[in-house]
């Protein structure tokens, strides 16, 4: 039977489980790993979105980028708009499709920039245009938004492209912008939930992209559920071949035993068919009468 479970074919199957089953178990496992990391950032998003609003530099500060458990936090500034170092940040939906997003820095009262992602417009008639932002309202204005920490092609799978038209940009690269303004800025930026005075017309405001757990738990549970019919099934395949192995040895001696009956000498093997045991002929008929007085030879 070991050379039965130990055949070319046998061997490449136990290589597949030894290697397979550990793997479907490990990614069940990372999957239920990403899934308590998602949870953790549902709650985190929903508790952040609660807590009450408090000044942006409690949360930001220069040259530093947001605490991402600080994300989704509600702040608040005082200052004024600079219109003049305003860009637009390409490819971002809003309810009508595919437009732009307004960043505008807000120049606080201590002379700190702060960058504020003013909310969605449409896009021009084709993408090199550069469409015009709802105007901004003069003198010192108070804003709420959502704090955010800064883009990178890390954690957006963007990429900043050359040729693009003047004014646009790909995403909220917060140290390249600090470059281009006259002023500190704060870390990350923030995604406008309400001002005072309120502009109109104005952007669209920017939804809440909401955390979802996803499917993972599902998915860990499916890992190991394939991991289990592989087990299953190794051992489904182990009886059969141990079974016909055993039907075939089998049946391979009763075909043996066969051929040595039919071979062997039996009842009445080297007999002839005749009269008596002697196995001669049959015997010869009676003498013809021998001729007499009185008889005459017909």
């Amino acid at each position: 039977m070991l050379k039965v479970l130990f055949s070319s074919r046998m061997t490449a199957f136990h290589a597949m489980v030894v290697v397979l089953v550990p793997a479907f178990v490990w990614l069940g496992f990372w999957q239920l790993d990403r899934a308590e990391t998602r949870s953790a950032a549902v709650d985190l998003q929903r508790d952040n979105v609660a807590a009450d609003p408090v000044p942006v530099g409690e949360l930001a500060s220069v040259g530093d980028d947001v605490d991402p458990a600080d994300r989704w936090r509600t702040v608040e500034a005082t200052g004024t708009w600079d219109p003049e170092h305003e860009v637009l940040l390409r490819n971002r939906d809003g309810s009508r499709g595919v437009g732009f997003h307004v960043l505008t820095p807000l120049v606080t009262e201590d002379g700190t920039g702060l960058l504020v992602n003013r909310g969605w417009i449409e896009r021009g008639e084709n993408a090199k245009d550069t469409p015009d932002a709802p105007p901004l309202p003069e003198g010192t204005v108070e804003v709420t938004g959502r704090l955010q920490f800064g883009e990178t092609e890390e954690n957006t799978g963007l990429h900043n492209r050359e040729g693009m038209p003047e004014g646009q940009i790909m995403f909220v690269d917060v140290d390249m912008l600090a470059e281009e303004l006259p002023y500190p800025i704060y870390g990350g930026y923030v995604e406008l939930t309400g001002q005072d005075p309120v502009p109109d017309p104005a952007p669209e405001r920017v939804a809440l992209q909401e955390e979802d757990t996803g499917m993972s738990a599902s998915y860990a549970v499916q890992w190991w559920v394939f991991a289990v019919v592989a087990v299953v099934g190794w051992v489904v395949l182990i009886r059969r071949e141990l079974r016909d192995a055993r039907s075939g040895a089998a049946g391979g001696e009763a075909g043996a035993e066969g051929g040595v009956r039919r071979s062997g000498g039996g009842p009445g093997a080297g007999s002839t068919h005749g009269n008596g045991d002697t196995g001669e002929g049959p015997a010869e008929g009676p003498a013809p009468a021998e001729e007499g007085p009185g008889r005459t030879r017909t």
